[in-house]
């Protein structure tokens, strides 16, 4: 499911940042004392209560010709645009300034739920002073502590109250899969040449397409597939940023609502930082992936070329082992029809279940094999492993005291069970407990 987009704006110095740490339980963005310090949009996934969802930190908007505060001020906006509900923040210590009158005009104009924030109020005697943000037009204020973390619980109730109904995800039994990576890469050009017809844009600029695109077809041998482009670079024809950073947003939606995740690379560029970044939370996600080199047709080629350029990706995508690689051309359509058979199967393995019988086996083969290490004195006691979901397949294995086992000996589990099982193209999980 691909899951609500909370936005946080206003004016600079308001403590946006200190809260985005707070909701977010770690600390992602920079927080320092002077206004436009978070110069980009920085995300993150966070949870309240049973509700999960995307979290945006941006810059402070303000009207000035200051350096950076165009672009911050274009890029609050593009998150506003992007998000389900936007948490405006003000400052109880500052009061009502005009700046704030600004900022609430714009959040008019978005049509979307607006929970009034304000921050600083540090003792309760300040919750007196925030009625003047009734002004705002924006509803009741809700007062917050980012030094202390006090009102936040309130302030989320409220916000999820907004989030839409998960009833946007169409409930067919297609594979549903998207294409992801960094501007430019050739995704249009891939959903162009797998379709056989010009159904989105195609252009050599970067940011074309605007909106993802849902495709439903289906292949001569009966499977049924939705293919989803995710480029989404550019809104309005009109307002501008850093096109890689803005594809992250559009690819965690859409990684969010795939069964199978196609990680574009272009094969005349090679790998960038921002293809790891993406790829990086399709894995951390669960979704299933498959490697797809682009613009094969490029290369001048030797017998050895092919199989360096996977030596790379291995080194540099090490979490994604378990991927597969397809080397293709969107121009020449080289190996494209071996795609949508790639793509069944990666899901049929990602869907894989495996009886605990059976399981148990493969286990206890494997500490025959390699027993468990001493650590602290204590040696690991494995009693007996089950597998608990899938989508990714994730299995649970009890132990007698789950710090004993070490990361490195539960990779190995992992290792023997993908060596009895085929889970290529699927992360694995594998949560320790201790048996009770």
């Amino acid at each position: 499911m691909a899951y609500p987009v909370v936005a946080i704006v206003g004016r600079p110095n308001v403590g946006k940042s200190t809260i985005f740490n707070r909701i977010a339980g770690d600390r992602i963005s920079i927080v320092e004392d002077t206004p436009g310090v978070t110069r980009d949009r920085i995300y993150t996934r966070a949870e309240w209560l049973t509700h999960e969802f995307h979290l945006i930190d941006t810059g402070g908007i303000e009207m000035s010709d200051e350096p950076f505060m165009t672009e911050i001020k274009q890029q609050a906006e593009i998150a506003m645009d992007e998000a389900d509900v936007i948490v405006f923040m003000v400052s109880g210590r500052e009061g009502l300034t005009d700046a704030d009158e600004q900022v609430a005009k714009m959040l008019y104009k978005t049509n979307k739920p607006v929970v009034l924030a304000v921050n600083k109020v540090d003792n309760f005697e300040m919750r007196n002073d925030i009625f003047d943000f009734y002004a705002l037009g924006l509803g009741e204020p809700f007062p917050i502590s980012g030094s202390h973390g006090t009102g936040l619980g309130d302030l989320l109730d409220e916000v999820v109250k907004h989030f839409p109904s998960d009833d946007g995800v169409p409930d067919d039994d297609t594979i549903r899969f998207s294409f992801i990576g960094r501007p430019n890469v050739g995704k249009s050009s891939l959903v162009n040449a797998m379709l056989g017809e010009e159904r989105v844009i195609v252009s050599d600029i970067a940011g074309t397409t605007r909106d993802a695109i849902d495709t439903k077809f289906t292949t001569p041998s009966g499977d049924e597939f939705t293919m989803v482009d995710t480029a989404g670079i550019r809104k309005r024809g009109k307002v501008y940023e850093n096109t890689e950073k803005y594809s992250v947003m559009r690819a965690m939606r859409a990684i969010d609502d795939s069964n199978v995740v196609l990680m574009v690379l272009n094969a005349e560029e090679g790998i960038r930082d921002q293809d790891k970044h993406v790829a990086g939370y399709a894995h951390e996600a669960g979704r299933a992936v498959i490697i797809v080199v682009n613009k094969w047709d490029t290369l001048e080629k030797d017998d050895h070329t092919m199989k360096e350029f996977e030596e790379t990706i291995r080194a540099e995508f090490q979490y994604l082992s378990y991927a597969p690689i397809i080397f293709v051309s969107a121009l020449t359509k080289q190996r494209l029809n071996k795609l949508p058979e790639i793509i069944k199967q990666v899901n049929d393995n990602h869907q894989r279940r495996i009886q605990s019988s059976v399981l148990n086996e493969v286990i206890m083969d494997a500490l025959a094999l390699n027993p468990a290490p001493n650590r602290n004195g204590k040696r690991l006691r494995v009693y007996y492993a089950t597998q608990v979901s899938i989508q990714p397949p994730t299995f649970v294995v009890f132990v007698n005291e789950p710090e004993l086992m070490h990361f490195s000996y539960e990779r190995f589990l992992e290792n023997q069970i993908r060596k009895a099982f085929d889970f290529t193209g699927t992360p694995v999980h594998i949560i320790k407990r201790a048996r009770t």
